[in-house]
């Protein structure tokens, strides 16, 4: 599975999450539950973001040559 494609799957899952939250058929427990995963969940997201952008800093920019 690819950066990009974790990254969409960790998307889809914050909304769903975001939906539970805001049906507010949670008890609080479990919406606390709910938020700590988020959080979980973000910190997931932006390593794979990173990841991403050191993909695209390895490859050269459209149009142009590599440097000789």
């Amino acid at each position: 599975m690819t950066s990009a494609e974790r990254l969409d799957e960790i998307i889809t899952r914050l909304e769903r999450a975001a939906e539970q939250l805001r049906s507010g058929e949670l008890s609080q427990d479990a919406a606390a539950g709910m938020v700590e995963d988020c959080a979980s969940l973000a910190t997931q997201a932006a390593a794979e973001l990173e990841e991403l952008s050191r993909e695209d800093l390895s490859q050269p920019a459209p149009g142009q040559d590599p440097l000789l």
